[in-house]
């Protein structure tokens, strides 16, 4: 299991320490309302917990939480997993973010990192990310990525929109660039 620093955030594979910050942030409507629509419970965040464990074990990669470096609390979470868990489909790369952390540029930079550890270590041609077709702010990171639209489908029960970077897309972009600074 790898641990990825960023200028502002250490991102440590999930585990059960991360339980009460991870529900805190799972069981917020309003950061929810994209993801699955509703808050979850405490069963289904310790479900996550195991799962992620589980591929981490199984594939080597998985769900990180962000954890702030200047204050140590758990900001969000972030992964790298196969479109709607299905192992036949491409790596793609996803996060979420307490409301208090939004906009100050969080999701992007720890995106970028998993992005740069994904091409870096698992080779893959490409990456893809999804969100729901009114989540406006993520797909503005994904564009920041060097990603590019491609189309939307029907992921995780609801209709989203998907972002695609291959392998070359990344060496070429500024986001890597920006990776290769930051590492």
């Amino acid at each position: 299991m790898s641990t990825l620093t960023t200028p502002r955030l250490r991102l440590e594979p999930l585990n059960d320490s991360h339980f009460a910050g991870l529900h805190d942030l799972n069981r917020d409507p309003v950061v929810m309302r994209y993801i699955t629509g509703r808050p979850d419970t405490p069963e289904a965040t310790q479900a996550m917990i195991d799962r992620v464990q589980q591929r981490w074990a199984e594939l080597g990669h998985s769900w990180w939480a962000f954890i702030r470096r200047d204050d140590g609390k758990l900001i969000g979470c972030g992964g790298i997993q196969h479109l709607a868990r299905d192992l036949a489909g491409p790596l793609e790369v996803g996060w979420r973010l307490r409301q208090d952390a939004w906009g100050q540029g969080y999701a992007s930079e720890g995106a970028r990192h998993m992005v740069g550890w994904a091409f870096d270590t698992l080779r893959p041609e490409l990456l893809c990310a999804v969100c729901h077709q009114d989540n406006r702010a993520s797909a503005a990171v994904m564009e920041r990525l060097g990603m590019s639209y491609t189309g939307t489908g029907r992921w995780y029960d609801m209709d989203c929109k998907r972002y695609d970077v291959t392998a070359g897309q990344w060496a070429a972009s500024a986001a890597k660039a920006a990776y290769d600074a930051e590492a």
